[in-house]
């Protein structure tokens, strides 16, 4: 093999695997040519990815800083000490376990930690904005627990908070969680704080979707609140695919052993190492100065979409991301996210609370605005992406090559142009 392909440039790669290479070329040309609206996901800064292609993914590290199973860690060591209080720092946690693979892996952690096969979990159910492993049967979390969902009131569509103390008290579950996937308004931690010292139990919160507004100081922290917070580091937080964990320092003992052995091997240094570097960003000014912009841009976004008649659900949104109900359009979730990927805005179909259709049709659209505010775009912006959702689900068609998708492609090439994502 030859010694070119252990270079870190592009061109050792191009010219050893040319198909991968064209995988990765194509894959930025994606992203600098269209919307980028799906809330989950976000662009990693340079600095990030640098460290995700290190040589730290060599390093097997079983273990933690300091009580490893292999030699050879002293490097890797300093990389997940700085991970840990970067991470403590910057949520003014007790305590931090940066090791997760992934949100569900953190999740499957806490579960661990705190539950036995059987044992009873409070949370909010996934068509009402929850999560698969918040309890839904075709989860692991489903079929290993007594899972009690909560839901949204009809009227609202906000959290149902008086069926979540009586679901409580009545089935007096060992954890009660709070978060979701598709939750657009802000949850009153304090009230979840109250009901589960009521009945002795742990209080949970997934702040996968939020954690990145947590971390530019835009909305409260759950974490002087909850026993254990849970979270992706890709989302707004616009670090690498991973996850981590905050707790308070009575439960240290309990995540940690939970995470390894009980849930995990070796962990991955050089996401960890990505995750140091993602926390340092998250402490300066300017990503305050982001995460309140993303804010601002989801709320005119959902407010340009509801002028077209795409209903926010909630009536708006306090965070990243809105749901919309597309009922008033006459219009199937599917449908939507056809028509949009075909003029080049990418989002996701979603079910919307009390929705009538099938999860895989659904009556609804998730549009989220980390992406986009990463590249620089503002309010006024936010006003253009509305008008180019709603011709595109309203007058477009799932064939690119129709008269309408390709109007509006042409418009979104143009948006896109003036703000790149990954200008150099």
């Amino acid at each position: 093999m030859s010694d070119t392909f252990y270079g870190s440039d592009f061109d050792a790669l191009e010219s050893f695997d040319p198909e991968i290479a064209g995988v990765l070329l194509s894959e930025l040309g994606r992203l600098r040519g269209g919307l980028q609206l799906i809330a989950s996901e976000n662009m990693s800064s340079p600095a990030v990815l640098t460290a995700l292609g290190s040589t730290l993914s060599n390093k097997y590290a079983e273990g933690y800083p300091g009580r490893r199973y292999y030699g050879g860690c002293a490097e890797v060591d300093k990389a997940e000490n700085l991970a840990i209080e970067r991470c403590k720092a910057l949520f003014g946690a007790d305590h931090a376990n940066v090791q997760p693979h992934s949100g569900a892996s953190a999740n499957q952690a806490v579960y661990g930690a705190f539950l036995q096969p059987g044992d009873t979990l409070l949370a909010m159910s996934l068509p009402h904005g929850g999560h698969l492993t918040h309890g839904s049967k075709v989860s692991f979390s489903g079929k290993w627990f007594n899972a009690v969902h909560y839901g949204v009131d009809k009227d609202t569509e906000d959290i149902d908070y008086e069926q979540v103390e009586r679901l409580a008290k009545e089935h007096r579950p060992k954890v009660i969680l709070a978060g979701g996937s598709a939750i657009p308004r802000l949850i009153d931690f304090a009230f979840f704080r109250r009901v589960a010292d009521e009945i002795g139990a742990i209080f949970w919160v997934d702040a996968a979707h939020f954690i990145g507004l947590v971390a530019g100081q835009a909305i409260p922290s759950p974490v002087p609140y909850a026993d254990v917070v849970s979270f992706t580091t890709h989302k707004v937080l616009r670090g690498p695919r991973s996850g981590a964990i905050v707790c308070t320092e009575a439960h240290r003992a309990a995540i940690d052993k939970a995470v390894f052995p009980m849930m995990q091997g070796g962990p991955q240094m050089h996401s960890i190492a990505a995750k140091a570097v993602n926390f340092k960003e998250c402490a300066t000014a300017e990503y305050q100065a982001y995460a309140a912009q993303v804010i601002a841009n989801a709320a005119a976004l959902a407010k340009g979409l509801g002028d077209h008649g795409i209903r926010p659900t909630t009536g708006g949104t306090d965070t990243h991301l809105s749901l919309h109900d597309l009922q008033p359009v006459l219009v199937t979730g599917v449908d939507a996210e056809a028509r949009c990927d075909a003029a080049g805005i990418t989002l996701n179909k979603n079910a919307i609370p009390f929705d009538p259709q099938k999860p895989n049709i659904a009556s609804g659209i998730r549009v989220g605005t980390a992406c986009v505010t990463t590249q620089g775009m503002g309010i006024a912006e936010m006003q253009v992406v509305a008008d180019l959702i709603a011709t595109a689900v309203t007058k477009g068609d799932a064939d690119p090559g129709h008269r309408v998708s390709t109007e509006v492609r042409g418009q979104v090439s143009d948006l896109v142009r003036r703000f790149p994502a990954y200008p150099r």
